[in-house]
């Protein structure tokens, strides 16, 4: 019998007091609390990254530092995951963990730029004997599931806990030339949310990475799993490699006349072939094939596969489901007969002005002049500039008519004189040369930076003459022995302390004293 009566309890004829009572009730609370899954508040992290951009204009220097702040969350093996674009260029990077004062330094272990990705170890690894691995869901979540963001997003210093749904999924363009899988939900995501984790119920589902500005609302997108997974197993080996894609040029099965065009039964649905990437005979791609399958999966007339019941995504998702030593099997219908084929694909195409990668630009001072390689960051500036895209138009720059051409051995890049000249009288009555394409010094053309500073350096003739790459404009003609002794000067005179990159200067030294 058990009778309640002031502050004693008779159990089975032992009488406990009230005290005792509470210290029993208080151990069992503890017990219960160690048996409970950790907080998900306690494995998502806030970090601090000092950055130093490459400057594409001043290739000689760095711009300015840079304090961002973003988010990450711990996974397996003791490590942070985040995005690229949080950790990129970071010359300094540190860690925080929700609700402590102390911050703990990191390096970053690996960086893929395209999907937007990276990896943190800590200098401190028992740093994570309190703040354990989140579990990560293996499939992708439905449409209209539940959906927390966790992060630290600007407007305070705290945890910032969002809750919204998912609303849509798609395979999208991430950073030329990658394409990914990306989630879009409707959780406010803010400037700061950038690495952080998205859950639904106690298993993350991906990491917010950005939102649609302008006048939309509550549209946020994060990398889903599947590519965190893809991103994990590449770095694996030791080295980056990225994500295999197509690039040739296709065209959808929908218009009538285009089917009568190719005398298609009625029957065949897929993407027609407008352009292949490579012309020679042994590209298994040709002209108006009509690609109907990837792997077993059929692709419908606007290029899409069929997942699951409520989602279709363009069929260059199964890419990265089916690549194997870098082939991927295609079914295509070629003059009314079906063949099957092996495509081979790759994680880079390269152009005549390549991506920096994470790494700085290579340079070379000449005189007044400095070149450099066009880049996809040099050319970023352009972008959103109409009225010199037209004018580099009218021109027939290089940098608009051939920058996304494939190298050749006669031409393996864009060479640009990057900044205005260094001021000095050797420059008096030309104009200012900023993006300009070098096509040629002395005569002889020009196919690398590399090669532009082996010419110069082999020069012997009594003046320079360079030519570019553009309709109008004009040479530029010096004097060598005159612009090679003014070199040392302007360099002081500007404070730049080394006339080329490492890789430049090691192709410019051993015949420097010509």
């Amino acid at each position: 019998m058990t009778r309640f009566k002031g502050f004693a309890v008779s159990v089975m004829g032992v009488w406990l007091s009230a005290s005792v009572l509470a210290g029993a009730a208080m151990a069992a609370a503890r017990t219960a609390e160690a048996t409970q899954p950790p907080a998900l508040e306690n494995s998502v992290v806030k970090i601090f990254s000092t950055m130093r951009h490459p400057d594409p204009f001043k290739p000689w220097t760095k711009q300015a530092p840079s304090e961002v702040t973003g988010s990450g969350v711990v996974i397996e093996g003791r490590r942070i995951l985040t995005n690229a674009h949080v950790v990129l260029y970071a010359s300094q990077v540190q860690v925080q963990a929700n609700a402590a004062g102390d911050k703990v330094s990191a390096t970053v272990l690996a960086v893929a730029p395209g999907i937007d990705l990276a990896l943190l170890q800590l200098d401190d690894p028992s740093f994570f004997d309190t703040h354990p691995p989140v579990a990560r869901a293996s499939k992708l979540p439905q449409i209209k599931d539940a959906v927390l963001a966790y992060g630290f997003p600007t407007g305070g210093s705290s945890l910032s806990i969002t809750k919204g749904i998912v609303s849509r999924i798609e395979f999208v363009a991430y950073n030329y030339p990658v394409s990914g899988l990306r989630i879009q939900i409707d959780a406010a995501i803010n400037p700061g949310n950038s690495g952080g984790p998205a859950f639904a119920g106690d298993k993350m589902i991906g990491l917010a990475f950005s939102r649609l500005g302008g006048d939309t609302q509550n549209i946020g997108y994060i990398i889903p799993n599947e590519e965190v997974d893809l991103f994990l197993k590449d770095i694996a080996g030791g080295h980056y490699v990225g994500k295999a894609s197509m690039y040739d040029d296709l065209q959808t099965l929908e218009n009538p006349a285009l089917r009568d065009f190719l005398k298609l039964d009625k029957s065949v649905e897929g993407m027609v072939v407008h352009r292949p990437d490579k012309t020679d005979a042994s590209y298994p791609l040709k002209e108006w094939d009509v690609i109907t399958r990837i792997g077993d999966t059929p692709i419908d007339n606007q290029g899409m596969v069929k997942i699951d019941k409520d989602l279709r995504l363009h069929f260059s998702y199964m890419i990265q489901r089916l690549v194997k030593d870098d082939k991927l099997p295609l079914t295509v219908v070629r003059g009314g007969k079906t063949l099957k084929i092996e495509l081979p694909v790759s994680a880079e195409r390269p152009t005549l002005a390549a991506d920096l990668h994470g790494e700085y630009p290579s340079y070379f001072v000449y005189g007044p002049i400095v070149f450099s390689r066009a880049t996809r960051q040099f050319l970023s500036v352009f972008e959103n500039n109409a009225n010199l895209l037209r004018v580099l138009g009218f021109v027939k720059s290089p940098l608009v008519t051939r920058v996304f051409d494939t190298p050749t051995p006669d031409l393996e890049e864009l060479v640009i004189i990057s900044s205005p000249f260094f001021p000095h009288k050797l420059a008096n009555g030309y104009s200012n040369p900023t993006g300009s394409v070098v096509s040629s010094v002395n005569g002889t053309p020009i196919k690398s930076l590399a090669h532009l500073v082996a010419v110069l350096r082999d020069l012997k003739d009594p003046f320079v003459t360079i030519e570019f790459g553009s309709r109008g404009g004009e040479a530029l003609v010096f004097s060598r022995t005159a612009i090679m002794a003014a070199t040392d000067d302007i360099l002081t005179d500007n404070g730049v302390r080394a006339q080329g990159s490492p890789d430049m200067m090691a192709v410019w030294q051993p015949k420097q004293g010509n």
